[in-house]
């Protein structure tokens, strides 16, 4: 069977992070695995949603993939992991993250 490419995260954007986290935190059960003034990282069970301020990243959903290097020059971030932005052909975000399977 083959295995298909799976969504990381889904990102939205906020005026200030912290209101956000905390507003996330108050209203659902979640884990938060990265916080800074710029963006966090909340995980549900199922998919993960990225909290980030405009100018720092698009809205956007994230997809891994093993081969993301075949959509141009990765770039690493904090957090460890390497992504390129791509647009799909109606103008929406999406980022491609390198996965090690």
């Amino acid at each position: 069977m083959k295995v298909m490419d799976k969504i990381h995260h889904i990102a939205v954007q906020v005026d200030d992070v912290k209101q956000a986290v905390d507003w996330y935190r108050d209203q659902f059960d979640i884990e938060v695995s990265y916080q800074d003034e710029t963006w966090a990282m909340l995980k549900f069970d199922n998919i993960s949603l990225a909290i980030v301020i405009p100018g720092q990243h698009p809205p956007h959903f994230a997809i891994e993939n093993e081969q993301a290097e075949k959509y141009g020059e990765l770039t690493p971030h904090r957090d460890g992991t390497a992504s390129i932005y791509i647009k799909d052909p109606f103008d929406n975000a999406v980022e491609i993250i390198k996965t090690d399977n």
